[in-house]
Formats: structure tokens, C-alpha cells, sequence
């Protein structure tokens, strides 16, 4: 599950503004545009953000930085950085180390990040690129009228998931809440926006995002920073 992500996680996966963009008033739009407007969301920023990953008590800080069609995780102790490219049609994933820079391996896009919830899948973004994806209808997730939009994979090797589902914000295009579904199509895990804060400069940035695994004994979150 960005889930920005936003989110980052937004999803998110993966992301960590709320998007600027919005939908017009009730008009259904195309799924595709949907879609775009979370990734221009995390190609539209510059901006460096500090946060943790809280699991069990435990939490791990972090340092993201937005900028150029980049977001980028660095870690440390030991020092790692994950590195998300947004293209106009794909994303690419990268694992920066001491030892170098590599691609992460398709068998590794399970791994869990940091020993939280969160998987190298949910931070690639790459549902928001699937073009098998439709609009299921509407809901209100947390006091905000959403599009509930069910993502496919092209094919079962593209993904871990067998599908995705997202609720993108009508009136914001902000990512609130996402589900992952295994390939025997259940679920996986789920990512909830439940807090946001604003930045001096007025846009509004992802405080708190809940990540719960199938089978967790309890869910981890997403932790940012009063941004300075």
C-alpha cells in the first residue's frame, strides 16, 4: 500500500504532499486523469521533509526530498537511499547504498522497508501507471467525497498485487486511502490519510498516514514533520 502518497504513501505510497489539483465540481473525469493528477503531485514539488516510520513503538527517521520528478528516501544507521524516478508514462525504483547505485530486483518489491509495514512495491507508485484501471463509483472516506478507482496490472508479473484500490479527493485530487490485494486476491495491506497539516507557504502536506498489513499485530505509520 502511498498509497503518496500529499501522500506519499500519499502511498504512497509513496509521497507526502496532497496534490494540487482538483476534479470540477460532480463531473466524472477520465481514470487516466485521475490518476495523473496524484503523479504530478510528487513531480510538481520542491521540497525536503523530515519525518519516521513508527512501528511497534519503534521508529526509524527518515529525510525526503522532492525535486525534479524525484522523490527520494535517505536513510541511515546503515545509511540507505530509495529513490523514485516519475516518468510521464512509468516510475523507476533504485536502491542507492555505500556499495552503489542499483535497480530493486522484481523478487524484492516484498521486502519489507525498515521493518515496517511498508514494502518496496508501495513506494514504486507504479499502479498510478497501470492502464487497466476504471472508476467504481464514489465514497466518503474520512469527511471527504472521493473517486474509488480499482487499478490492474497488465500482466501478474508486473506487480506483486493482483489489484490496487485507491479514493482519490474530489475536490483536491489528494490520495486518501489505498488497498493492496495479494495475487490470490486478498487483502494485503491498506493506507489511510488520517491527518494533514499546512506549510507556511500554504500547501497542505501529508502529518500522519497509517499503514495496516494483513496478519500485523498492529499497523505502522507514516510520521512527517512540521515542515520550517
Amino acid at each position: 500500500m502511498s498509497l503518496h502518497l500529499h501522500v506519499k504513501t500519499r502511498l504512497l505510497i509513496a509521497a507526502a504532499l496532497l496534490p494540487a489539483c482538483a476534479t470540477r465540481g460532480d463531473e466524472t473525469p477520465d481514470v487516466k486523469e485521475i490518476l495523473k493528477t496524484v503523479r504530478l503531485a510528487q513531480t510538481s514539488q520542491d521540497r525536503t521533509l523530515t519525518g519516521f516510520l513508527r512501528t511497534e513503538g519503534k521508529k526509524v527517521p527518515f529525510r525526503l526530498i522532492m525535486k525534479d520528478n524525484v522523490v527520494r528516501w535517505e536513510f541511515s544507521d546503515p545509511p540507505q537511499s530509495l529513490v523514485l524516478r516519475l516518468r510521464e508514462s512509468s516510475s523507476q525504483f533504485e536502491e542507492i547504498t555505500p556499495d552503489g547505485k542499483r535497480k530493486v530486483a522484481t523478487e524484492r518489491l516484498d521486502d519489507r522497508v525498515r521493518g515496517s509495514d511498508i514494502t518496496y512495491a508501495d513506494l514504486t507508485m507504479n499502479f498510478l501507471y497501470w492502464p487497466n484501471a476504471k472508476i467504481e463509483g464514489e465514497q466518503t472516506i474520512a469527511a471527504t467525497k472521493c473517486w474509488q478507482v480499482l487499478c490492474v496490472p497488465s500482466a501478474p508479473s508486473d506487480s506483486p498485487y493482483s489489484k490496487v484500490r485507491v479514493w482519490v479527493g474530489k475536490s483536491d485530487g489528494a490520495l486518501r486511502k489505498a488497498e493492496m490485494f495479494n495475487r490470490e486476491g486478498k487483502l494485503a495491506r491498506s493506507f489511510l490519510v488520517y491527518n494533514v497539516q499546512k506549510a507556511e507557504d500554504g500547501q497542505w502536506l501529508l502529518k500522519s498516514m497509517r499503514i495496516q498489513a494483513a496478519g500485523a499485530r498492529s499497523p505502522s505509520y507514516i510520521e512527517i514533520d512540521k515542515p520550517k
